[in-house]
């Protein structure tokens, strides 16, 4: 009894350091953004700011329409959330719970997908959307990824644990497929639908290489677009960095504050570890 409460206590600290060696960096730029000018260049570095100050957050409000960027950026990520969460789950669903020719080689030819990276399939999506006249708009970069492979294949590995007979059930009441997809797909599949939701959140908000290429109109500029403004050719505004850096943590934090406990849920019964 005492081994394994001693084991449980080395686990706890092991952890412990981990997420304080994890969570460490993330707290020098929360802190390092309060530093005066003086403070960031001092040797050796101070961890605590004195005085603390928020010139850095006004100065990086002043210097540029971060307004209008963190406007754009919210419009992207939810617009493209959102259709994600939509296609997808009807994507699941299709794969999960209806039999049809090809419909093996549909889920391996999605799953194979996860292996191409950006990098080799920007060109084509590049002259797709020049092609249909919305290079250098915000749909560029919310129609793109409003579709996602792991999507589609969570969502189908959390729908087979569905009974097939609850949707015979409802087919028999006189549930129409559109209806049995948003009074009970849906409702059941809220848990995974959190996860991607989180996901996808994280990845538009935080992209930046697909917006550098889809627009060049700099007042369409998402917010990570806009804080490479602080890095010039032979200086970087370090200060103004940090403290917008700063603030593009909030949004994602604040949603995964909010969808945590589904978060969780939905990472166990999806089949992930």
């Amino acid at each position: 009894m005492e081994l394994k409460a001693s084991a449980k206590a080395v686990l706890y600290i092991f952890l412990i350091v981990m997420a304080a060696m994890w969570l460490f960096p993330v707290l020098w730029i929360v802190i390092s953004s309060f530093k005066t000018n003086n403070d960031l260049y001092s040797f050796p570095p101070r961890f605590w700011p004195e005085p603390m100050t928020f010139e850095h957050f006004t100065a990086a409000f002043q210097k540029g329409n971060f307004g209008r960027y963190f406007i754009n950026s919210t419009i992207v990520t939810v617009s493209s959330t959102i259709l994600l969460l939509l296609i997808n789950s009807m994507a699941g669903f299709a794969l999960a719970k209806y039999k049809f020719r090809g419909a093996a080689v549909l889920l391996v030819g999605f799953v194979s997908t996860l292996m191409i990276p950006l990098e080799v399939i920007m060109i084509p999506i590049f002259k797709v959307l020049s092609f249909l006249g919305l290079f250098n708009s915000l749909l560029a970069l919310i129609i793109p990824p409003a579709a996602t492979p792991t999507g589609v294949f969570l969502i189908r590995q959390y729908l087979l644990t569905v009974p097939d007979e609850l949707l015979e059930a409802a087919r028999m009441d006189g549930a129409s497929e559109w209806r049995i997809y948003s009074q009970i797909i849906l409702p059941i599949c809220k848990p995974i639908l959190a996860v991607l939701a989180i996901f996808s959140f994280m990845w538009r908000w935080d992209d930046f290489l697909w917006p550098l290429i889809g627009i060049s109109d700099p007042s369409l500029y998402t917010i990570q677009l806009a804080l490479s403004n602080f890095i010039g050719e032979f200086n970087v505004d370090w200060g103004s960095l940090l403290a917008m850096s700063v603030i593009t943590m909030i949004p994602v934090l604040v949603v995964f504050v909010i969808f945590q406990r589904q978060f969780v849920s939905g990472m166990v019964t999806s089949g992930m570890k």
